[in-house]
């Protein structure tokens, strides 16, 4: 054979190609690196980056009408919606150094600016320049899907693509989808100060999680202001009199919502299309995901290899770069050494106020898989430290097997969940129980003694009476 040019070559420049073609130059592999627009993908330039910045901002304002819960007589805000996209604009300039094409080519990683074309499975096209490899790794990621709603072309509508261009505040805003996307954005223009409506097909917000979550998630939002719809379709979009709108429906009834923005949050879609993949004939699932095996190889060509979005099953970063690890080493060392993927624990959290983190099963997902367990809960109302904070708001919820301290699943609603998630997925990565979380010294007064406590209600629901009471005759003998 004719030798290659490289070693791998990564196509995406989001979380999954960057981390892939990391490693592969990390074990002093040739590596080539394509990416046709930003380095860093939609993470750092219209996801999770820009959305936490967006948060940030939405937070200090509503700390400040809460002024008086801390003590503070009169505290007003004045905030031009403008300045808060700029700060969001520096907020990411500030964090792409670390996706950069210098710091990348600095690892020695070759970076190339352009599309790529798969012209066969050892060949990609790059402005012009056809490249050869011993293998491909797709990391092409997803991008906002918008549903066939009759009319809404007729209208500029907002992804989370185009979001981020906006400078004024719209008055009225409706959001379509109550996932983790639609929501958080939701709660934020709420409280810069738009007219939200936000409508959700299925009966609850965030609907992967436990009904009582997304329950108490749109108490929440309601409470703030937003109108919150489940249980209702957007059936099209018409414009009345210059006055455009969406037309809903929810238990035969319809009803318009006029709106002068309106944003598709309800899912994402994989790119796989379009870049010669369909031309090799690689097979995709049905939701346009390549179909890889438990390597992360395609299942068409053995030396074409998916991670992220677009090869699925989870639309995370941190899974995007989870999966790269196994590409890039499969990639690059099979068929002498080859690791299957591993989804056992894998965590994640919606970033509303309160968050909703989780890792493992949560009971509607235990009761679908006929999984035995039991459920031990610690309210967030009890904790010193969410008390001073005046964050006492939210509930740890961590599934067991029934007799045993093995942690099956944790549900965490509150503040700063997605930090405090951390110690049972790595109690559950490494085989920890809730003793052992119960018998580790934590921090007084902080959030995470919450871990500590839920595993104390585990362990006073599981005494051994018979035990205590042979111990309390040997006291008395003793006395």
């Amino acid at each position: 054979m004719a030798r290659k040019d490289y070693n791998v070559i990564a196509i995406g420049g989001g979380s999954a190609g960057l981390v892939s073609s990391y490693i592969a130059a990390a074990v002093k592999a040739r590596v080539a690196l394509i990416e046709k627009h930003k380095m860093g993908g939609d993470c750092l330039n219209t996801g999770c980056v820009p959305s936490k910045a967006l948060i940030r901002s939405a937070k200090m304002l509503s700390y400040i009408r809460r002024h008086e819960e801390f003590g503070i007589k009169q505290a007003t805000a004045e905030f031009d919606f403008a300045d808060i996209m700029e700060r969001v604009q520096r907020v990411i300039g500030k964090v792409a150094p670390h996706d950069s094409v210098e710091r990348y080519s600095g690892l020695g990683v070759d970076c190339h600016t352009g599309e790529a074309r798969v012209l066969s499975p050892h060949e990609v096209s790059v402005n012009g320049k056809t490249l050869t490899t011993n293998n491909i790794i797709i990391a092409t990621g997803a991008r906002p899907f918008v549903p066939p709603i009759p009319g809404i072309d007729q209208v500029p509508y907002l992804t989370t693509d185009t979001l981020w261009d906006l400078r004024e505040l719209p008055g009225r805003l409706v959001v379509l989808g109550g996932g983790p996307i639609g929501s958080e954005i939701a709660q934020c223009f709420a409280r810069f100060g738009s007219q939200v409506t936000q409508v959700e097909m299925l009966p609850t917000l965030l609907s992967r999680e436990d009904e009582e979550i997304g329950q108490a998630i749109a108490r929440k939002f309601r409470a703030e202001g937003i109108d919150v719809r489940v249980n209702t379709r957007c059936k099209e979009v018409v414009v009345e009199n210059g006055r455009p709108c969406v037309v809903v429906e929810k238990d035969g009834q319809t009803e318009k919502i006029e709106f002068d923005r309106l944003l598709v949050a309800v899912g994402r879609a994989a790119n796989s299309r379009g870049f010669g993949l369909e031309e090799l004939g690689v097979k995709l699932t049905g939701r346009g995901t390549l179909e890889v095996d438990d390597y992360l190889r395609s299942t068409s060509h053995p030396n074409i290899y998916a991670c992220g979005d677009v090869a699925g099953p989870y639309q995370f970063t941190h899974t995007a770069a989870h999966q790269a690890w196994y590409a890039a080493v499969n990639a690059l060392f099979s068929p002498f050494k080859k690791f299957r993927v591993d989804y056992r624990v894998i965590p994640w959290c919606t970033f509303t106020d309160p968050e909703v983190a989780r890792v493992g099963l949560n009971e509607r997902e235990a009761g679908e898989q006929g999984i035995a367990y039991e459920v031990t809960r610690y309210g967030l109302d009890d904790l010193d430290r969410a008390i001073a904070d005046s964050e006492d708001e939210g509930v740890v919820k961590v599934l067991t097997v029934p007799g045993k301290d093995r942690v099956l699943g944790v549900t965490i609603m509150g503040a700063h969940a997605g930090d405090l998630i951390a110690e049972y997925v790595m109690a559950m990565k490494h085989g920890l129980g809730l003793n052992k979380i119960l018998g580790t010294i934590h921090i007084y007064p902080t959030l995470a003694e919450a871990n500590k406590f839920a595993a104390g209600e585990w362990k006073r629901a599981h005494i051994p009476h018979g035990l205590l009471s042979w111990v309390e005759k040997f006291h008395a003998f003793r006395r």
